[in-house]
């Protein structure tokens, strides 16, 4: 990765010139970073992108990216390029994917850490509608795209000892770079062609709750620069609670992102999702159970799935997330 590509704060005062923090509450900055100026960001998404990334497109299209100094690029996995492994080698800075696949990519001693749940639990327990159900008159871009996507099902297959799972299928296909007003790049596949799996191997009988997709970082960008992730992350929870807040709106963000999704079946799709995107409890947006990831790390371990005692330990937090931290 190019020297451009990892311009980090040099020093505590610009930090505290740029944003003002309440605490350790939510990130608020009010300045507009001059052009070419703002913290680079690269963010590897798990899957072309579809209604869980809703709240990711929505904070791009509002601003709370560049309200808090960063320039996010956004790329789709490739069958030769799996998110995590983009991580652990150093090409992104962040990642989307699944506690399974975060805890097996620690079993071969890969230095990452889970940092925020987008979804609580487990994809699969999100009921999305069907084509037949999904209802509703056209109220957005997907008019002009006269496409309708979503997600497309893949076989999942039993994951082999110490090796990650796979959580979509890919083929090859053009993409295409666009910058958003609010200064986001995005890089998309111009055809859906890498789609999440509705299902996954742990969703059997049996099997403990898990995260089903989480933000992803190295140990070491936590260590060295916990600012930037923290803004990251409190960016996200404002896109995610906007995207509560209004679902058709934030629809129409991720559909004019990504033209080749389907508006109707979007918007049904991050209706079914919303409850999925916040934790019970009166815990802030993003929170990982310790309890939740134990139970799970542990029937891994039981299944001869982890075998790295270190694995386990210490593989999320919550430190990042707003009200929490030092």
């Amino acid at each position: 990765m190019s020297a451009a590509r990892r311009r980090w704060p040099t020093a505590v005062a610009a930090v505290c010139a740029a944003v003002t923090v309440a605490g350790c509450g939510e990130v608020r900055n009010t300045i507009t970073p001059a052009p070419y100026t703002a913290n680079q960001l690269s963010v590897a998404l798990d899957s072309s992108p579809n209604a869980t990334h809703v709240g990711i497109y929505y904070a791009q299209a509002r601003g709370y990216f560049r309200q808090t100094d960063l320039d996010v690029h956004l790329s789709v996995p490739t069958a030769t390029a799996p998110p995590l492994e983009q991580l652990a080698a150093g090409d992104v800075e962040v990642a989307l994917a699944s506690e399974p696949e975060v805890l097996l990519a620690r079993n071969r001693d890969e230095a990452l850490v889970a940092v925020a749940a987008i979804v609580q639990g487990r994809l699969s327990a999100i009921k999305l509608p069907t084509p037949s159900t999904s209802g509703g008159r056209p109220i957005g871009p997907s008019s002009a795209t006269g496409t309708r996507g979503g997600r497309a099902r893949t076989t999942p297959q039993k994951p082999a000892r110490h090796s990650s799972t796979s959580r979509a299928g890919t083929r090859t296909s053009r993409t295409r770079t666009s910058t958003t007003p609010a200064g986001t790049t995005t890089t998309v596949a111009t055809s859906t062609t890498t789609t999440p799996a509705t299902t996954s191997p742990f969703d059997r009988a049996g099997v403990p709750t898990y995260d089903g997709l989480v933000i992803v970082v190295r140990k070491a960008t936590i260590v060295d620069h916990a600012p930037l992730i923290r803004r990251f992350v409190q960016a996200l929870a404002r896109g995610y609670e906007a995207a509560r807040a209004n679902p058709a709106a934030a629809t129409s963000a991720l559909v004019r992102l990504n033209p080749g999704l389907g508006y109707r079946r979007q918007l049904a799709r991050v209706r079914a999702s919303l409850g999925a995107f916040f934790p019970s409890g009166g815990h802030p947006w993003g929170w990982l159970s310790t309890s939740r990831w134990n139970a799970f790390s542990e029937w891994m371990t039981r299944e001869h799935l982890l075998s790295n005692p270190n694995a386990p330990v210490d593989a999320s937090t919550n430190e990042l997330l707003a009200g929490q931290g030092v």
